[in-house]
C-alpha cells in the first residue's frame, strides 16, 4: 500500500531538535527527505565523515553543499525548482543572505512550499535574539504556570517548544499547505514560529485560568501538582506511580485499591474541600510507599482507578515495547520503523545516501549533472541555470 505522503520531495536545511522532527514526521510517512549538510573534506567519498549530532535522520539521506558557493548554490536552486517543500531552520535573514530569498525562490517553483520555523516572532522584540527551547517557552507565557508550589517555573525538558510548538505544528503547516495545493496549484511561505506554537498548545491553560480548574497560584490546581488525586507517587522500591483519579468514580476506585477503609460517601465530600488536600496527598504518600511499584500495579492493573506505573525508557526498550507512529492510517499507513531505529539513532554522515536520492528525484547522474568540489556537491555548468 502506498504511503499518504509517498512523491513527495522534502529538502531540509540541516540543523537540530525541531526541523529534523518535523521532517522525521514526514518522512515516517512516506516523504522523501534530502537533508542539506555543510561541506566536510570526506564527504561523497569513500570514506565517510563522522556523523552530525541529529538524531531525528530515520528514512533521510544527506547530501554536503556549500551554499555560499557559487556552484552549491546553483545546485541547490536547481534542486528547489522540482522539489515539494524546503524546510528552513536559519534564524531570520539567513536565507536572503544566501540569496535564497523565498520571493526568488517561488518564483522558480511557483508549486514550492516553504516552511520557516523560528523559535521568536519574526516580527518581536525578541526577533534578533538566540534563544532555546526554554526562552520560547518562557514568553508564550506558559512556562510560568508549570512547576510545584513554592519553587520556581520548571521546564519539562526540551519537549514542548522544540518538538510540540516547533516540529510538530511546523509538520502540521507543511501537510495544510501541501492539502491547499491540491486546489490552488500553487506553494506558499508558512512562518512558524515556536513562541505562537507552544502559546496555542497551551491554549486550554490560558483560558482555565479564570475558571476554578487553574485559578490558583503554580503549583496549586487541579492538574499542576496541586490536587493530590492527580500526581505522582513513591513506592516501597523507589519506583513511581502516576494517579488522575479525577472523576468521583475513578477516585472511588482508588481509595478501593488502596484499601483505605474510609467511607466512599465522606470521601467524596472530603475531596471538594481544597484545606483538606495536604492531609490527602499525606494519606497517599504513606500508603503507597508500603508496597512496591510492581505490587501496586498487580492491585490496579484493569481497573478504573486511573494508577498506572512510571516506566523508564531502559524497561520499555528491555521488554521490546513496540513504538508506534503516532496516527495509523488503515489505507495507507505510513512508514515505521524497526525496533532498532526506535531506540538508538542511526547517525548519518554529510553525504550520505544523498546522491542516489538525486538520480531518483530527477535522474540526475555524477559527472553529469553535477560534481563533488571542496567537500560538497556543485552543479556542473552552473552559469547555465
Amino acid at each position: 500500500m502506498q504511503s499518504p505522503l509517498e512523491g513527495v520531495k522534502v529538502v531540509e536545511l540541516a540543523g537540530l531538535a525541531p526541523g529534523p522532527f518535523a521532517s522525521l514526521l514526514l518522512a515516517d510517512y512516506g516523504a522523501s527527505v534530502l537533508r542539506i549538510d555543510r561541506p566536510h573534506p570526506l564527504a561523497h567519498t569513500s570514506v565517510s565523515p563522522p556523523p552530525t549530532a541529529d538524531l531525528l535522520t530515520r528514512h533521510k539521506t544527506s547530501i554536503a553543499v556549500d551554499l555560499k558557493a557559487s556552484g552549491g548554490h546553483a545546485l541547490l536552486v536547481s534542486i528547489l525548482r522540482k522539489a515539494d517543500v524546503l524546510l528552513d531552520p536559519f534564524r531570520p535573514g539567513v536565507l536572503e543572505s544566501l540569496s535564497l530569498s523565498s520571493d526568488r525562490l517561488l518564483e522558480r517553483n511557483p508549486r514550492l512550499i516553504i516552511a520557516r520555523l523560528t523559535g521568536f516572532r519574526r516580527d518581536g522584540p525578541y526577533s534578533k535574539m538566540a534563544g532555546h527551547d526554554i526562552n520560547y517557552l518562557a514568553v508564550s507565557g506558559l512556562l510560568s504556570q508549570l512547576g510545584r508550589a513554592g519553587g520556581p517555573p520548571y521546564a519539562p525538558a526540551n519537549v514542548l517548544a522544540d518538538f510540540a510548538g516547533g516540529g510538530l505544528m511546523c509538520a502540521f503547516g507543511i501537510l495544510l499547505a501541501l492539502f491547499e495545493r491540491t486546489r490552488s496549484g500553487k506553494g506558499q511561505v508558512i512562518e512558524n514560529s515556536m513562541v505562537d506554537g507552544v502559546s496555542y498548545l497551551g491554549s486550554m491553560l490560558r483560558l482555565a485560568r479564570k475558571t476554578p480548574l487553574w485559578d490558583q497560584p503554580r503549583g496549586e490546581n487541579v492538574l499542576d501538582g496541586g490536587c493530590p488525586w492527580y500526581d505522582v507517587y513513591e513506592c516501597k522500591d523507589g519506583k513511581y506511580v502516576a494517579v488522575g483519579a479525577l472523576e468521583p468514580q475513578f477516585f472511588c476506585q482508588l481509595l478501593k485499591g488502596l484499601e483505605l477503609g474510609l467511607d466512599t460517601e465522606d470521601a467524596l465530600k472530603s475531596r471538594k474541600d481544597r484545606t483538606t488536600w495536604p492531609s490527602w496527598r499525606d494519606l497517599f504518600r504513606r500508603r503507597f510507599q508500603e508496597r512496591t511499584r510492581r505490587e501496586w500495579e498487580r492491585v490496579f492493573n484493569g481497573s478504573d482507578a486511573c494508577c498506572t506505573p512510571v516506566l523508564d525508557q531502559q524497561e520499555l526498550e528491555e521488554a521490546y515495547h513496540e513504538q508506534r507512529l503516532p496516527i495509523h492510517l488503515g489505507r495507507s499507513p505510513g512508514v515505521g520503523a524497526n525496533a532498532a531505529q526506535v531506540w538508538a539513532s542511526i547517525p548519518m554522515s554529510p553525504g550520505a545516501g544523498g546522491v542516489e536520492t538525486l538520480q531518483h528525484w530527477f535522474g540526475w547522474k555524477e559527472g553529469r549533472d553535477f560534481m563533488t568540489a571542496q567537500g560538497g556537491l556543485i552543479k556542473i555548468e552552473a552559469a547555465r541555470i
